[in-house]
């Protein structure tokens, strides 16, 4: 697969995901364990509609510029920016470096209230040029901790009947060859189950104590271990220090659940053994930044990082198995948007928080909550939802193991004995959305082995339309499609026609539940072919409809002449692009009350009613746009 590929003109290049459910508070880690650059480019606008305030204490914002504001171009104006806010409001804020995004990172000098911090952002939204002022939030693993009682006994979540992914009968097709998947995380430690498969990375950690390794970015992924001594990593909501941790080898247990080679008689298979494992460490000692991450995205997907080697071996899947309470960041929207661009698979957990006292939809979590992504919830070795994981806005489920009962009913990979620094490589059972998320990365290499055309849109649909329907009683709150089954999938996808959405059979050869009947999501619109204007034709200005956007919820390629039919909810009928030049596009948006127009630079932002316009990116006559 070439992810570098152009979608062609009109073509839905990324249905709308569900967002899922992550992680904790201001802090985003790899989903385990517990709930526990700089470009110069613009930041690609889209600021949510309502704005979100700090929820604890903050130690960095992310603020995005508008396109034509000096700040997007200059950094003695975003300086100036930063130095104005300071004498306003008394704080000592400092310029770190812009984000591979465009957007700059500013320090608060140490972790300041949530209060101070929400009057902050209101401060910087209310500047004109400012797209979005957001906190950097920082993201927590998904896997939920497991006594240190290696075993081994036969990995269930592959095989069995009742809740295994029927991994061995896709192994008939394929096993993953040609595939990279990108492992953001905190890196993969050394062992003799993985090496074989795990190929240059890279270490995009920023802060020296959170890298753990001595330096801050480098060519180095291997994970020196994460432990901290009790309230290294600050105080709870009550005050309290946060407790003491082992290192988790986050990172290295979902590389294994993911690729782990299996013909090499050592340990356990990964869902793709034959796929290549790419570390990014984005985690590390009390979890990770947004920030980092948003690089972590860029730099997986084959764009420029400052810092760190450009990528040789662009990801075709990139796992997310990590998050936190609250809105999608429009910086990390950017990045997925990008990374979807240029055709990799974003794959994200639902998140830790579905058990009592207080379940927990995943659309409260990020970047479970992102749009262009598949989010994952974890069922347990009976077929329900696990007890733990996160659950409604969610596209699918996978094994994600419960062990209250027996240690066994977890997952098993690849694992590290040492409490702190790396020791002796072994195995070890884990439960989580992170480990859930791993199972369908794998099986989305899978599928790119089998069909390497396929657009991460198509992916998507094939997932969700051949799971195993999961009965309401056993999963309460909703499990997306279904439990992910690999070997129907696996098969239904290599009869995908690239851009259809459809098996290439005969309807009477397709196989039940193909790719061209999956559900779709309540708020994603349906999978589309490439329009046409009824002579086979594709060329540019020939007034195509572009339908398939009739729920506002999409992203399309379009050029002069294309027109978009939408529902009206939003205030529009009808989108019609008038010309696409000079990295300008010209649109009018008409209902049965009038007409408005606008001109717009990419990348950018134009609101018509209530209906927001992403201008992403234009090349020559042919322009993304996001409809939302």
């Amino acid at each position: 697969m070439n992810p570098h590929r152009k979608s062609r003109r009109g073509r839905i290049l990324v249905a709308t995901a569900l967002g899922t459910t992550l992680l904790v508070g201001a802090v985003t880690t790899a989903m385990a364990g517990q709930d526990s650059s700089g470009s110069g480019n613009s930041a690609s606008p889209g600021s949510p509609k309502s704005a979100p305030t700090a929820l604890e204490p903050v130690s960095d914002l992310v603020i995005g510029y508008k396109s034509k504001a000096q700040e997007a171009h200059s950094e003695t104006a975003v300086r100036a920016g930063i130095s104005a806010a300071a004498a306003k409001t008394g704080l000592k804020l400092s310029y770190e470096r812009r984000l591979s995004v465009g957007a700059a990172l500013v320090s608060l000098g140490g972790a300041q209230p949530a209060q101070d911090v929400t009057k902050l952002m209101d401060y910087f939204r209310a500047d004109p040029d400012v797209a979005y002022a957001v906190p950097n939030g920082r993201m927590q693993a998904q896997s939920v901790t497991s006594p240190d009682d290696p075993r081994f006994p036969e990995q269930w979540n592959l095989t069995e009947a009742t809740a295994g992914m029927n991994v061995q009968d896709a192994w008939g097709t394929t096993t993953g060859e040609g595939v990279t998947v990108a492992v953001l995380d905190d890196g993969i430690a050394k062992h003799s189950d993985l090496d074989a498969n795990v190929i240059q990375g890279t270490d995009l950690l920023s802060d020296t104590f959170t890298a753990n390794d001595g330096d801050g970015r480098d060519d180095d992924p291997s994970d020196p271990g994460n432990g901290v001594k009790e309230g290294e990593c600050g105080k709870d909501l009550n005050g309290k220090p946060l407790p003491a941790a082992a290192s988790s080898w986050h990172g290295t247990h979902m590389a294994g659940i993911i690729a782990a080679p299996s013909d090499n008689g050592n340990g356990i298979a990964g869902v793709a053994p034959g796929a290549k494992l790419e570390p990014v460490r984005v985690t590390g000692r009390c979890g990770g930044n947004d920030a980092d991450i948003s690089d972590g995205i860029m730099w997986a997907a084959g764009e420029h990082v400052d810092g760190v080697s450009d990528n040789q071996t662009p990801a075709n899947v990139i796992n997310m198995s990590l998050g936190h309470p609250g809105e999608c960041p429009p910086f990390m929207q950017s990045a997925i948007d990008k990374a979807v661009q240029r055709g990799s698979t974003v794959v994200v957990a639902a998140g830790n928080r579905g058990g009592k006292p207080a379940p927990v939809d995943a659309s409260q979590f990020t970047p479970a909550n992102c749009k262009n992504i598949i989010t994952v919830a974890a069922t347990d070795r009976e077929g329900n939802r696990a007890e733990y994981s996160n659950f409604g806005s969610v596209d699918i489920a996978a094994p994600g193991g419960d062990m209250r009962k027996n240690v066994g009913d977890g997952i098993l990979s690849t694992f590290n004995s040492g409490t702190g620094a790396p020791d002796a490589e072994n195995f070890t059972f884990e439960v989580g959305t992170s480990q859930a998320t791993a199972h369908v990365s794998g099986l989305v290499a899978l599928m790119l082995s089998a069909n390497p055309e396929l657009t991460p849109a198509e992916i998507k649909t094939a997932i969700m339309a051949n799971a195993r329907p999961i009965p309401p009683d056993k999963c309460d709150g909703g499990c997306g499609a279904g439990l992910a089954d690999a070997a129907k999938t696996v098969a239904a996808a290599a009869k995908v026609v690239p851009g259809s959405g459809s098996p290439s059979d005969s309807a009477s050869d397709a196989p039940s539940g193909s790719a061209s009947d999956a559900p779709a999501s309540p708020d994603a619109p349906p999978a589309a072919s490439a329009p046409s204007d009824g002579s086979g034709s594709e060329g540019a200005g020939d007034g195509t409809d572009l339908s398939a956007c009739l729920h506002n919820s999409c992203q399309v390629e379009v050029t002069g002449g294309d027109t978009i039919q939408l529902d009206g909810a939003d205030g529009v009928d009808e989108l019609e692009i008038n010309s696409v030049s000079d990295n300008t596009v010209d649109l009018t948006g008409t209902s049965d009350s009038g007409s408005q127009n606008a001109e717009q630079t990419a990348p950018g932002t134009s609101q018509l009613n209530d209906l927001v316009v992403d201008i992403i990116e234009v090349d020559g006559d042919r322009a993304t746009i996001r409809l939302s």
